[in-house]
């Protein structure tokens, strides 16, 4: 079904706000879009609900099953407008947001659907789970020159690492069970990226709740929601594997002509599955086995 804007979808899309596990993608422009969409029906998703410029097409066999909202995000708070009207519209359910050409990733992703991920963590008292976002990137940029290509995709082996986040209420001691994570192309490219888009981390998958909001660095206004652990134990975190940043860095006319190619010595073939991304402690199942 396909809708106006995001009033007609929050008035009459009732059917994608049904049941959750929901999705939601919102397209920057048309880069394995999709692909994107397809991933996220193939993980489980009850609804997945696009979010594009009026002008893209898709596949006929997606537009009998993605709900699609013509909608603009060139606009400032484009993502967060969406995002807190349908956590307010359909409190609850749990939601994962996403930008075309990312691509999540669980422990156990290929024999496990996300609704048995996010049944797990309901059950350890968890309304939220962290997700890394790991940059993809092309190998060859003279033939993928948007740095985008499923089959020649690498990611950086090594490279990462967390900060205590300060809290500026509390004279900027660190929160309790908080980080900024860092690492990727944000990284190793960090004088071409702003310094308060450099952070990795996204509560991508969340519980809706009546009056919570989704902030414009990918956090909540509920601090327990921007955690990594419960007290007690680790818990399960995720990654989305995305090509996000590599196609900006490409695009963007002032990087652009300073990379020849991503590729460093730590960069390997991605290998689409789950266990490289567990080896590579881009994600952790905590107590899920």
């Amino acid at each position: 079904m396909r809708y106006s804007g995001l009033s007609d979808y929050i008035n009459s899309g009732k059917a994608a706000l049904a049941k959750g596990p929901v999705a939601f993608v919102f397209a920057e422009d048309e880069a394995e879009l999709d692909t994107t969409l397809r991933h996220n029906l193939h993980l489980g998703f009850r609804s997945v609900t696009l979010f594009a410029a009026a002008r893209w097409d898709l596949p006929p066999d997606l537009t009998e099953k993605v709900h699609r909202v013509d909608y603009d995000l060139r606009e400032d708070g484009a993502v967060q407008t969406a995002m807190n009207a349908v956590i307010e519209a359909a409190p609850g359910l749990w939601m994962y947001y996403c930008y075309n050409a990312e691509f999540l990733f669980y422990p156990f992703c290929e024999t496990r659907a996300v609704g048995e991920l996010l049944a797990f963590h309901t059950e350890e008292r968890r309304d939220a789970m962290l997700t890394y976002v790991v940059d993809l990137y092309a190998g060859d940029l003279d033939r993928h020159s948007d740095a985008v290509s499923l089959d020649d995709a690498f990611l950086d082996r090594s490279g990462y690492y967390a900060l205590a986040r300060p809290d500026p209420a509390n004279h900027n001691h660190p929160k309790e069970r908080q980080l900024n994570f860092y690492g990727g192309l944000r990284w190793r490219y960090e004088e071409h990226v702003p310094e308060e888009r450099r952070k990795i981390d996204r509560i991508a998958l969340f519980k809706a709740r009546s009056g919570l909001h989704l902030r414009e660095d990918h956090t909540f206004d509920d601090e327990e929601y921007n955690t990594y652990a419960c007290p007690w134990h680790n818990n399960i975190t995720a990654a989305i594997a995305s090509f996000r940043t590599a196609k900006a860095l490409k695009r963007n006319p002032g990087s652009t002509f300073d990379i020849r190619s991503f590729r460093w010595h730590n960069s390997v073939p991605f290998e689409w599955h789950s266990r490289q991304l567990l080896d590579l402690g881009l994600m952790e199942p905590g107590q899920w086995f």
